[in-house]
């Protein structure tokens, strides 16, 4: 996958730079050795002073800061750290869900193998995230994620019990769409394997709000990438 930088800006000024990280690229450098590219490097050859103020998992799309400055990471973190960044994901989930400002408050703790997660009451470590349907279809929900903390597969996890899995995530319970169950009159080509709509985990981190340096707030918003706004088209088009 051969990804331009300059192509996926979505904001810039002199401190920060907000990017619609592409499905399938690595946040940073991953560990294995075929490591391919990453877009912390891609960013680094635009501008060697940018640093990741957060991750996004390799699978998920979407709205992704970096820092041109010590000063400005530094700036970034501390609204991390005292959760006044806002984050908005959407994912369409498994099942017809009528989700307005629930809050999950459920531990996550790191399963030994440091691919997934589960709940743990008595070792996780606090996780929230608050879910608002924002339209329902045959069979599936469009729903929007605001975690209030930042674990790992949080809004997976988190989903997940609630009943309302992520598409495409089997590792929670989540399962695939295909075409033909919702259009009614579909025939597939003989000797052909129908595919899922969507390849990954349908998650894509849409909106980020945070305080610029000159104290004004700054909302910068992704626009769904192809295999996302394909899916959410479909649905719209034949699951209502």
């Amino acid at each position: 996958m051969k990804v331009n930088f300059e192509d996926i800006i979505l904001f810039q000024d002199d401190d920060f730079l907000v990017v619609n990280k592409p499905p399938g690229l690595a946040t940073l450098d991953e560990r294995t050795a075929d490591r391919g590219q990453s877009l912390l490097r891609l960013a680094k050859e635009y501008n060697s002073n940018l640093q990741a103020a957060h991750r996004l998992d390799k699978e998920t799309s979407g709205a992704l800061a970096f820092a041109k400055s010590p000063e400005a990471y530094r700036h970034l973190a501390m609204q991390f750290e005292n959760r006044e960044v806002t984050k908005r994901y959407h994912a369409v989930t498994v099942g017809i869900h009528d989700l307005d400002s629930i809050s999950v408050y459920l531990p996550i703790h790191p399963l030994k193998n440091g691919t997934a997660v589960k709940i743990d009451r008595e070792k996780g470590k606090p996780a929230e995230t608050i879910f608002n349907s924002l339209k329902t279809y045959r069979g599936y929900t469009l729903v929007e994620c605001i975690p209030i903390t930042g674990r790992m597969h949080q809004i997976r996890v988190h989903l997940s019990c609630l009943k309302a899995p992520i598409v495409n995530d089997e590792q929670y319970g989540g399962k695939p769409v295909y075409l033909s169950e919702l259009k009614r009159k579909f025939n597939l080509k003989k000797f052909t394997e129908e595919l899922p709509i969507m390849q990954r985990v349908a998650l894509h981190a849409y909106s980020l709000s945070f305080g610029l340096m000159n104290d004004s707030d700054v909302e910068v918003v992704a626009p769904y990438p192809k295999d996302f706004a394909v899916l959410v088209n479909l649905l719209n088009k034949y699951g209502v």
